[in-house]
């Protein structure tokens, strides 16, 4: 009983109880009108039918017998509280009302001989129920529907001869007609059953409440409690349930009056955890949830200090993580069922608290159950065998305080605690875990959720189920890095290493050695060295030493795995895309300034810096770019035998320079990675990559308090010798633009402009190349963007000498203009016609193309020189007339 399904509260106390009403004389197999009828009271049931639990029994079914009356309890010594048996009892096999169904019609020819056939069934009926006080009643299965009362008269005579020959009340037959409406008849039906059950139950409860008065305090305590609970049972049957939780809290004080020793502790638990139960459900269905939370906060706090024997402490802490366990799921049902539960009020901390002492019952199996236990006798210690609840099956029936049998008292522990060793906790506790991770999950309580995610990765570690152990921690130290809770990771990536290692999964033991070693760990000096020896033989593809608390058997069979690894040809090569994490080698990179000119090299720089003991050896950096061609120019190797190394603490930059295409001008450059290689061909090559310029979880925090630092404190009166690690920025990209054009371009005219002249803007264009400016091209006139209308009252042309018509474009592109060579001047003439007042604005662009050498490359640079002006076009003439009589009139010319 002590194992794994004594915790388990029973199914009868657990479910809603209802009134047992048991059916006879209908064969549901062989007759379709009987099928019918029960199918009408069992299928499909709605919530607004009463509550009845209906059974079909054969007309000769043996019933528990009744056992005699007691007339005087003076020298009656109970032997337990509540037995095992007597709930199932009274919800499964002690029917309030047995109901006989018969088909007969009030015309059967043959009515004698079936009144006679009738009443002998009946007969049976009581007779098997010799000494209950349950009630029988008859139902006459008829086919045609009955006259309204008073007008049958044949039907009203014969039914009162039936009720002679039956004994039977009136109240107490019924007539079914087969018909359309069989389902409305057996709603009617069943509301007649519940007010029969009612008076049954009604009645138990007198007879029960009856013996109180032969009890005394001193030797019937138990009788006591006995009688509440049972009266509070049999008024929820009665569906009573104010009176039912009444009676019930009754027997939850009671109970705790009881006197408590070693020998009968775990009754009085096992009684008042089913009371508690019985008195939280119904709180929560009366919709008194702080009522519920109340009694439940009562109930831990009266029972937490009974533990009862010490070598079989674990038993109390499964009974303490049951309680919980069920308050739990009393609640979440409750709120499935429309409670409006918080987040500080929800069933996830009942669940957790669950399994916290689940866990305490784990430690204390280990403790007293030790492996060299010797091997009992067998000893019954299934609930079945019980009979009462919460006894020892080695000395049921015994109130008093020493044990009858040391020996057999000794020898029950002992089976006990071999029973106890063979109960899978780990599955116990992670269920539990999982049901209270769901519900901080509903209620959106993230770091409780990955609190107990990490209880449930350590529990997997536990049940050396590693892979689900590794697949937890990975996802829950995501938040702690976010949040930066350094010593909870390092404690985690402590137990996630020993899962890589006694998993063997080379990608994810590498991954948590770096971090680890880095500046997010907090593990002292001495397990940094160690984990960086074991790092070291990995990357030399060799076996690494076991993870100290590791267990042996485990540790075997990775060494066995790693060998495997070991062993493997192709596999040599890892990719560990470390952005995510916070290792031990940190990197970040920028380039020079946001732009460069085409005729510049673009330059970048790599830092790197090492976290880890000792210092570290690589030999291969590379930087990737978006335009891929430039990646050649961004790579170092080590020179032969020697490999690049980092020393720890100190910021080692790499410089990289390369010449941008003339195609790119306008483009910009991103770096998408960098990579650097651990390890050597010989060995394991392990590629750390960084998206982007590097960086890693913690990189943008430590560069915002860097920040704050340096304004609060100014810079430091010496010039550092290195920059400042947490100081330095990403600069992830850079634009190319086009070279600087060495030309001047001057403009000369003479506003405003009048409307319709040819108005005549003269252009200088000199050279101040060194070498010749070659394909020089003009685009002169309206400059694009401006209001629609401007270009089709604007022309522009070269040619001055005479009107330019509407054909002529208010923009001419591209005009070439021939070589320029260094000092050279060139002088056009630009003519436009405005045919519409108001201010224009007009773009003069030169451009042309020039060779140059960028760090002894030959390229073309092409460049341009804009200049804008803006024109204001006036009207001419303006003429105003003025009348002064109809002889003589002034006239005004400007």
């Amino acid at each position: 009983m002590m194992a794994g399904s004594q915790w388990e509260l029973p199914p009868e106390l657990c479910c809603r109880p209802m009134a047992f009403v048991a059916l006879t004389g209908l064969d549901v197999v062989y007759n379709a009108v009987h099928r019918a009828i029960w199918d009408a009271f069992c299928v499909n049931r709605r919530a607004d039918r009463v509550p009845i639990s209906f059974k079909v029994l054969p007309g000769d079914h043996e019933y528990p017998k009744c056992r005699t009356k007691r007339t005087s309890y003076e020298w009656y010594i109970p032997k337990g509280i509540l037995k095992t048996g007597w709930m199932h009892k009274h919800l499964n096999l002690v029917p309030a009302l047995v109901v006989l169904f018969y088909e007969l019609d009030w015309d059967d020819p043959t009515w004698k001989e079936k009144q006679s056939e009738c009443a002998t069934k009946v007969e049976i009926v009581r007779t098997s129920l010799q000494g209950r006080n349950t009630k029988v009643a008859v139902v006459l299965i008829q086919k045609k529907t009955p006259l309204p009362p008073g007008e049958d008269l044949v039907a009203s005579e014969r039914a009162a001869t039936l009720c002679n020959a039956c004994d039977l009340s009136g109240k107490s037959l019924f007539v079914l007609p087969h018909t359309d409406h069989l389902v409305g008849y057996i709603i009617r039906l069943e509301n007649a059953f519940y007010e029969h059950s009612q008076t049954y139950y009604y009645t138990e409860i007198r007879r029960v409440k009856s013996h109180k008065e032969f009890l005394n305090k001193t030797t019937h305590q138990l009788l006591f409690v006995r009688h509440q609970f049972k009266i509070a049972f049999l008024s929820e049957l009665k569906q009573d349930t104010q009176n039912a939780l009444k009676y019930y809290r009754t027997a939850y004080s009671l109970v705790h009056e009881l006197r408590a020793h070693e020998t009968n502790m775990l009754e009085i638990k096992t009684m008042a955890g089913f009371i508690n139960y019985k008195i939280c459900r119904l709180c929560f269905q009366h919709n008194t949830p702080l009522d519920a939370i109340a009694q439940f906060r009562k109930h831990i706090d009266l029972c937490k200090k009974k533990i009862g024997s010490a070598e079989l402490a674990f038993e109390h802490s499964a009974w303490m993580s049951k309680q919980f366990q069920s308050f739990g799921e009393l609640f979440d049902e409750a709120i499935k069922l429309g409670l409006t539960a918080i987040q500080t009020q929800n069933p996830g901390f009942y669940y957790q608290q669950a399994a916290c002492y689940s866990q305490d019952r784990k430690q204390l199996a280990q403790q007293l159950c030790q492996a060299s236990l010797p091997s009992p006798e067998p000893v019954d210690t299934q609930s079945g065998g019980l009979d009462f609840y919460g006894q020892r099956a080695w000395r049921q029936g015994h109130q008093s305080i020493d044990p009858p049998d040391a020996e057999k008292e000794k020898t029950g522990i002992l089976a006990q605690q071999m029973k106890e060793r063979d109960v899978p906790h780990s599955e116990l506790i992670i269920a539990l875990l999982s049901n209270a991770v769901a519900q901080f999950k509903k209620y959106k309580c993230p770091r409780m959720k990955s609190h107990l995610m990490v209880q449930m990765g350590e529990e997997y570690y536990h049940a050396k189920d590693y892979t689900k152990s590794l697949k937890l921690l990975d996802y829950v130290m995501c938040d702690y890095r976010t949040e930066r809770w350094w010593a909870l990771l390092s404690a985690i990536l402590t137990t996630a290493l020993r899962c890589a290692y006694l998993m063997a999964s080379v990608k994810d033991y590498i991954i948590y050695c770096m971090e680890l070693l880095g500046r997010a760990s907090t593990l002292k000096e001495e397990q940094k060295l160690r984990i960086e020896k074991n790092l070291l033989k990995v990357l030399k593809n060799e076996v690494p030493e076991a993870e100290p608390e590791c267990d042996p058997s485990s540790v075997t069979a990775a060494r066995s795995l790693w060998n495997d690894r070991m062993a493997l040809a192709g596999s040599n090569e890892l990719t560990i895309e470390v952005q995510d994490y916070i290792p031990f080698i940190q990197c970040k990179a920028r380039f020079h300034s946001p732009s460069f000119h085409v005729d510049q090299p673009v330059q970048l720089k790599v830092f790197l810096r090492a976290d880890c003991p000792h210092p570290v050896s690589f030999n291969k950096l590379s930087v990737s770019l978006s335009n891929q061609e430039y990646n050649q120019w961004c790579v170092v190797e080590s020179a032969g035998e020697e490999s690049m190394s980092l020393v720890p603490g100190k910021t080692q930059c790499y410089n990289f320079s390369f010449v941008a295409k003339t195609e790119d001008v306008g483009k910009k450059i991103e770096m998408t990675g960098i990579e650097v290689m651990l390890g050597s061909d010989s060995g394991r090559c392990v590629f750390l990559s960084w998206r982007g310029a590097g960086g890693d979880v913690a990189s943008t925090h430590e560069a915002l308090q860097a920040s704050r630092s340096s304004r609060r404190w100014g810079r430091g009166v010496q010039a550092r010798q290195e920059p400042d690690w947490d100081s330095l920025t990403l600069q992830p990209s850079t634009m190319v633009i086009s070279r600087v054009p060495k030309v001047s371009v001057q403009l000369s005219h003479q506003p405003p402009a009048l409307n319709n002249e040819m108005y005549c803007i003269n252009l200088t264009v000199q050279s101040q190349e060194e070498g010749v400016a070659k394909d020089v091209k003009l685009t002169a006139g309206l400059k694009p963007g401006q209001d629609a209308t401007l270009g089709q009252t604007t022309h522009v042309t070269l040619d001055g000498s005479k009107v330019c018509d509407d054909s002529a474009p208010a923009l001419l592109p591209d005009l070439p203009l021939g070589d320029l060579h260094p000092g050279q001047k060139l002088e056009i003439s630009v003519h436009v016609k405005c045919v519409s007042t108001g201010p224009r604005v007009f773009l003069f662009h030169v451009a042309y193309s020039i060779d140059t050498s960028v760090e002894g490359r030959q390229i073309v640079c092409k460049c341009h020189k804009d200049e804008t002006v803006t024109i204001e076009t006036v009207v001419p003439f303006e003429v105003s007339a003025k009348f002064v009589s109809t002889k003589v009139c002034n006239c005004y010319f400007g």
